[in-house]
C-alpha cells in the first residue's frame, strides 16, 4: 500500500527505513523523500512509526543533544 503518493513511497519501505534506525518522519523523508511533498502521508508516516523504542526519541525526549549522546552510548 502507497504511503507517499508524490514520491511513490510504500508502507513497506517506510517499515524498512524504520527498521534500520529512522525513528521520526523527518528521518523517514531524509531517506526517501516521503512527507517531503504536499505532507498529506506525514500522520500516517507517524502512525507507522509509533512510539517504540528509539534511542534518538529518547534522549530527544528527555531534552538531550541526540547524535552526540548516542555516539558516546555506542
Amino acid at each position: 500500500m502507497y504511503v507517499c503518493s508524490c514520491f511513490g513511497v510504500t508502507e513497506a519501505q517506510v517499515r524498512q527505513h524504520a527498521d534500520d534506525g529512522a525513528c521520526t518522519p523527518r528521518q523517514i523523508a531524509s531517506a526517501c523523500k516521503a512527507g517531503t511533498d504536499c505532507g498529506s502521508c506525514v500522520r500516517r508516516i507517524q502512525a507507522i512509526l509509533g512510539r517504540g523504542a528509539c534511542p534518538r526519541r529518547e534522549l530527544a525526549d528527555q531534552g538531550r543533544p541526540m547524535l552526540t549522546d548516542l555516539e558516546e552510548a555506542a
